[in-house]
């Protein structure tokens, strides 16, 4: 580099890691001594003859829940460590632009039906309008779908990127989303002339050209048939102007190359979901720029900051073996009542801090800057190596083993080119029988292992000794759609659960693979989350065997008097106060822990058990992997319920009836409960017990609004209210005969 100062500096959070070096010794030192009292008081009961079975088998399924939490708390532990804040210095790259890298954008979308054009055409010409050299940017649109509606979206949006693009540029706007810098009310983005009379102008001018391309997309959207999203022909085109418009001057060499890919979909060959259609990305690619940096975006992830790629390169051109810089997924439409946790905010305001100080955080689905070398694992490939192996991993494309060893191949073809020279070669690289007898989703590209291809893409470039880093700028670098429907949210987390759980139940193991390719640490975080979803195991018990016991009377903790519910007490103030401490370090409220912890213990009993049952079930051949884009459109009453903060339970009743089961039992378990306690006098003994049901009861009022106050149609049907009090009413049916006899 031409300048001998650092492109990034890294620091640790000393007082983070403060709070939780102290915490974890006071926290384990506690669980530790809830294993021991109930290791202890179990040994106690075996020798007790006289102590029922029923009662030996509820307790032994506490502890096995309680010992269940404590591994996955100990594991949660390896984010504490190390928590780093990183800073950039862009200003510091090459003041040459021909000496900065070129970079390949990726953006997936699927169905137009579920994913709207408008938005999808906003999040590439935001692409199109990063702040980077145009030769050194090419942004490519995969349509899973194989719709014409996108590819005549995709042509509309390059003819309207053509002035948007330069009119970005020529005032430094810094919004570059249309649809986000239109909707501000007022004018002041910009560093150049942003009151001036010319700049007004033209601003009055490119909205009223914005409003005629969404009217232009709307049109094709309605007048444009339907589509198979898993039988059509590959289909790949340079975007060019072929009406000549000639409204405006624009030089076609400032605006980046886009094209438009559809690969090759039949019913009998697999297409590995998203991961498929990225790794026909990286192919076709291959023969048209072959930049050595590619940008990954959902469809509905637009450009929020145009620096983000002079940002990534910081850390690309001042690190070796960096395989990605991930940035954090940040939404637009989060409500300040973000009562289904859209957001994720655990994962990216807490949990990446603290894996970057550990090698760095896995693939989080888009937002990040990643290496083809690192794809492909060509690092130690060599000039004269043997020919066939490379076909053998890649391909039999002559032309894609040429590409290993050369850079930036094209930059901007004519489509006379184009057809003449490599559209065959490009059509055969996106056919669906391409990867057949190669080593692509396996040795090379993204894995195809798991439906969460960034969870297992991330481990396997960890496990091969490539790094990450997290960059969290204060100006978030992409802005997306948060799934702010409960349904779809469902559904979503329901996938995602599926995937872990079949690299947990696999040789992928993480606690199996990890540990001789990467350090502990790294390997206990693959694992947390690998393993999440079996908190369905201990929310499930907990929230049903003390709640019978307690309505029978049979005591399953220590009493008030006794020394050791002190400990219980602690465990549970402890872990719920670290949870409140990270919520309101990052500037979120006590509302904000409230959500989570609600969301917590629905997607426990909802996806999370769905999401197991599914991996089991296709792990033993009764069913086959799905994966369906959730849906984008927003339903204006479901949209107004969330910003409102009201729940929408016009939800599956596969998804209703654990959560309102659960919460009839506590009802029921709770107020039969208190009547034996103050008849029999024993609330010393059943205290936390008692308290137990009642919390369960608080968090979850929603739902118990749903069920029994609230009149409107968003409520909880009264069929899956029904349904759930019939099987309430089995299992305390069940519960009273196993605990009577």
């Amino acid at each position: 580099m031409e300048n001998s100062l650092p492109l990034h500096l890294s620091r640790v959070q000393k007082s983070s890691l403060i709070i939780n070096s102290f915490y974890f010794i006071l926290h384990g030192t506690a669980l530790l001594a809830l294993i021991y009292y109930r290791a202890y008081s179990l040994m106690e009961t075996t020798k007790n003859k006289d102590i029922s079975i029923s009662f030996k088998l509820c307790y032994i399924l506490v502890f096995a829940s309680e010992l269940i939490l404590s591994f996955l708390w100990l594991l949660d532990q390896s984010y504490q460590w190390r928590p780093v804040f990183r800073t950039v210095f862009p200003e510091r790259l090459p003041k040459d632009d021909d000496k900065l890298p070129s970079i390949d954008v990726f953006i997936c979308t699927a169905d137009p039906n579920k994913e709207p054009s408008v938005e999808v055409m906003n999040t590439v010409v935001s692409a199109m309008a990063l702040d980077y050299p145009p030769n050194k940017l090419h942004i490519y649109l995969s349509d899973d779908g194989g719709s014409s509606v996108t590819l005549k979206a995709l042509q509309e949006a390059w003819r309207f990127g053509r002035f948007w693009v330069p009119f970005c540029r020529k005032y430094g706007i810094k919004t570059r989303c249309p649809e986000a810098y239109f909707s501000r009310k007022d004018d002041s983005d910009g560093n150049l002339g942003s009151l001036s009379s010319e700049f007004c102008a033209d601003r009055e001018k490119f909205e009223k050209q914005y409003e005629e391309f969404k009217e232009r997309v709307q049109w094709i959207r309605e007048k444009t048939s339907t589509f198979t999203s898993k039988n059509h022909p590959a289909s790949i085109e340079i975007i060019k102007d072929v009406d000549h418009d000639d409204r405006t001057e624009t030089n076609e060499s400032e605006i980046p190359m886009v094209v438009y890919v559809s690969r090759e979909k039949r019913p009998s060959h697999p297409h590995h979901f998203k991961a498929g259609a990225l790794n026909v990305l990286l192919r076709v690619s291959s023969m048209l720029s072959n930049s050595p940096y590619i940008l990954v975006l959902d469809c509905d992830m637009y450009c929020n900051d145009p620096s983000s790629a002079r940002q990534a390169m910081c850390f690309h051109l001042d690190s070796s073996k960096l395989a990605f810089v991930q940035f954090p997924q940040k939404f637009h439409n989060i409500s300040d009542k973000d009562i289904y946790d859209s957001q994720l905010r655990f994962i990216f305001t807490t949990r990446w801090w603290g894996v970057d100080g550990l090698k760095g955080p896995m693939v989080s689905g888009t937002g990040f800057y990643i290496t083809r070398e690192a794809l492909y694992d060509t690092s130690d490939i060599q000039n004269d190596v043997d020919v066939s192996e490379l076909r053998n991993k890649f391909g039999p494309s002559n032309e894609f083993v040429k590409s290993l060893h050369q850079k930036n191949i094209i930059s901007v073809l004519s489509n006379e080119e184009f057809s003449n020279t490599l559209q065959k070669e490009i059509q055969f690289l996106a056919s669906c029988k391409y990867e057949n007898k190669t080593q692509w989703g396996k040795e090379a590209s993204f894995r195809y292992f798991s439906v969460v291809e960034d969870y297992f893409t991330g481990m396997s470039l960890h496990s091969k000794g490539w790094t990450s880093v997290y960059c969290d700028p204060p100006k978030p670098a992409f802005l997306g759609s948060a799934t702010t429907n409960f349904s779809e949210l469902l559904v979503q987390q329901t996938r995602w659960c599926t995937g872990l759980v079949q690299v947990a139940m696999s040789k992928y193991s993480p606690l199996i693979y990890c540990p001789p390719r990467m350090s502990i640490l790294q390997s206990m975080y693959y694992a947390e989350f690998a393993y999440f979803p079996f908190y369905c195991l201990p929310v499930w018990c907990l929230a049903i065997v003390p709640q019978l016991c307690l309505l029978h009377g049979i005591p399953l903790y220590p009493g008030i008097s006794n020394p050791y519910f002190i400990l219980f007490a602690f465990i549970f103030l402890s872990s719920n106060l670290k949870h409140i401490q990270e919520v309101l370090s990052v500037g979120h409220s006590i509302r904000t822990w409230i959500y989570e912890y609600r969301m917590w213990m629905i997607k426990s009993v909802t996806c999370y058990t769905y999401g197991t049952l599914d991996a089991i079930m296709e792990k033993i051949g009764m069913k086959e992997a799905s994966f369906l884009p959730t849906n984008k459109v927003a339903d204006e009453e479901q949209l107004k319920r969330y910003q409102s903060g009201i729940f929408d339970f016009q939800v599956s009743t596969m998804f209703l009836a654990p959560i309102c089961t659960l919460v009839i039992l506590n009802i029921a378990c709770l107020l039969l409960g208190a009547v034996k306690i103050f008849r029999n006098a024993n609330i010393d003994e059943m205290f936390i017990q008692a308290c137990l049901s009642f919390f369960i009861l608080i968090i979850q009022y929603p739902v118990v609004e749903g069920m029994i106050l609230r009149k409107d149609k968003a409520r909880v049907p009264q069929s899956a209210t029904l349904l759930s009090a019939l099987l309430a009413g089995i299992l305390l049916s069940l519960g009273s005969l196993i605990l009577i006899y």
